[in-house]
């Protein structure tokens, strides 16, 4: 699944399949009429291409990963696309990278709605169309099969972030509220050990966590930077201590297909002991730590180069 290997030291450094963030392809959805009819562009991390035409897009094809929060949508039959990712032009030497932005948009369609969405760039597969914005994660294949154990996801990083102590909750219908809070970017990696009962039902082990938040500005490229993972039971851990709502186990959280073709959450009953091998590698990063549809408009995270470091 892994490529680019290279070797410093102790350590094996593995580049996660198109994670350069040099290969997009670019999709022109043209929005229904009711809508205004313009033509939205999305992208998506994966072999170069342009597609003209609504449609889904496949994701997870010849050996990518990478899925984002980028989305062509059809609900009761109105066609739109919804991006907030995208590629931009870094360097001649490392060419593009991932831009991800918060973003609230305001649609007029059988009155007004108001939507708050942050950047998100995971491992896994998003299902397309989208056909419900009730609940944001019911479209969502999160991680890829993964046997390995690395000792840290290291990455290049940049960031705009807001010193607000404001965010917007904006949900659909009706106004958006402004609340008290901080959206800050984060990054976190997660190894699990899946399982699917005869009902598929899909349970896991959590095997190794690891997890950052960027609350300020970092206006100026951080080249391999390094969130390191923590195997087994950490609950004792600082970080877990500080972050336990985002990093602790989920029983209706994140969601996978199971084999009937399913979109079913993942129930993690527990940490595994260490030692464990896991079956599946989840990799996210945001440009907004709250839950779907509250935070920040105009935080921006951008990425290059994710990577996993094994120490040998």
């Amino acid at each position: 699944m892994l490529a680019f290997v290279s070797s410093f030291a102790a350590e094996r450094v593995e580049m996660l399949p198109y994670a350069d963030f040099n290969q997009w392809v670019v999709r022109y959805i043209k929005q229904s009429s009711i809508l205004g009819g313009k033509t939205v562009v999305l992208y998506a991390v994966a072999p170069t291409d342009t597609i003209r035409k609504n449609g889904p897009f496949v994701y997870g094809q010849k050996g990518n990963v990478w899925s984002t929060s980028n989305a062509y949508a059809k609900v009761f039959g109105v066609e739109t696309g919804s991006g907030t990712v995208r590629p931009e032009y870094r360097d001649k030497d490392n060419m593009y990278c991932c831009r991800l932005d918060t973003k609230h948009e305001t649609i007029k369609v059988f009155g007004t709605m108001h939507i708050l969405a942050a950047g998100s760039l995971y491992t896994g597969r998003l299902i397309e169309p989208v056909k419900s914005r009730d609940d944001p994660y019911q479209n969502i294949d999160f991680g890829v099969k993964f046997t390995k154990s690395p000792a840290y996801l290291m990455f290049d990083y940049k960031a705009k972030i807001s010193p607000e102590r404001t965010v917007l909750d904006a949900k659909g219908s009706g106004d958006p509220k402004v609340i008290a809070g901080h959206d800050e970017a984060q990054a976190y990696v997660i190894l699990q050990r899946r399982w699917e009962d005869a009902n598929g039902n899909i349970f896991a082990e959590r095997v190794a966590t690891g997890y950052e938040r960027f609350d300020k500005d970092q206006t100026e490229w951080v080249s391999d930077h390094r969130v390191k993972l923590y195997y087994g039971n950490f609950t004792a851990n600082p970080l877990y201590q500080k972050y336990s709502k985002s990093v602790g186990l989920e029983k209706d959280g994140r969601r996978a297909m199971n084999s009937k073709g399913k979109i079913v959450p993942v129930q993690e009953v527990g940490w595994a002991k260490p030692g464990t091998t896991p079956t599946h590698l989840l990799v996210n990063f945001s440009s907004g730590c709250y839950e779907a549809y509250v935070g920040h408009d105009g935080n921006t995270l951008w990425v290059d180069n994710v990577r996993l470091v094994y120490e040998e």
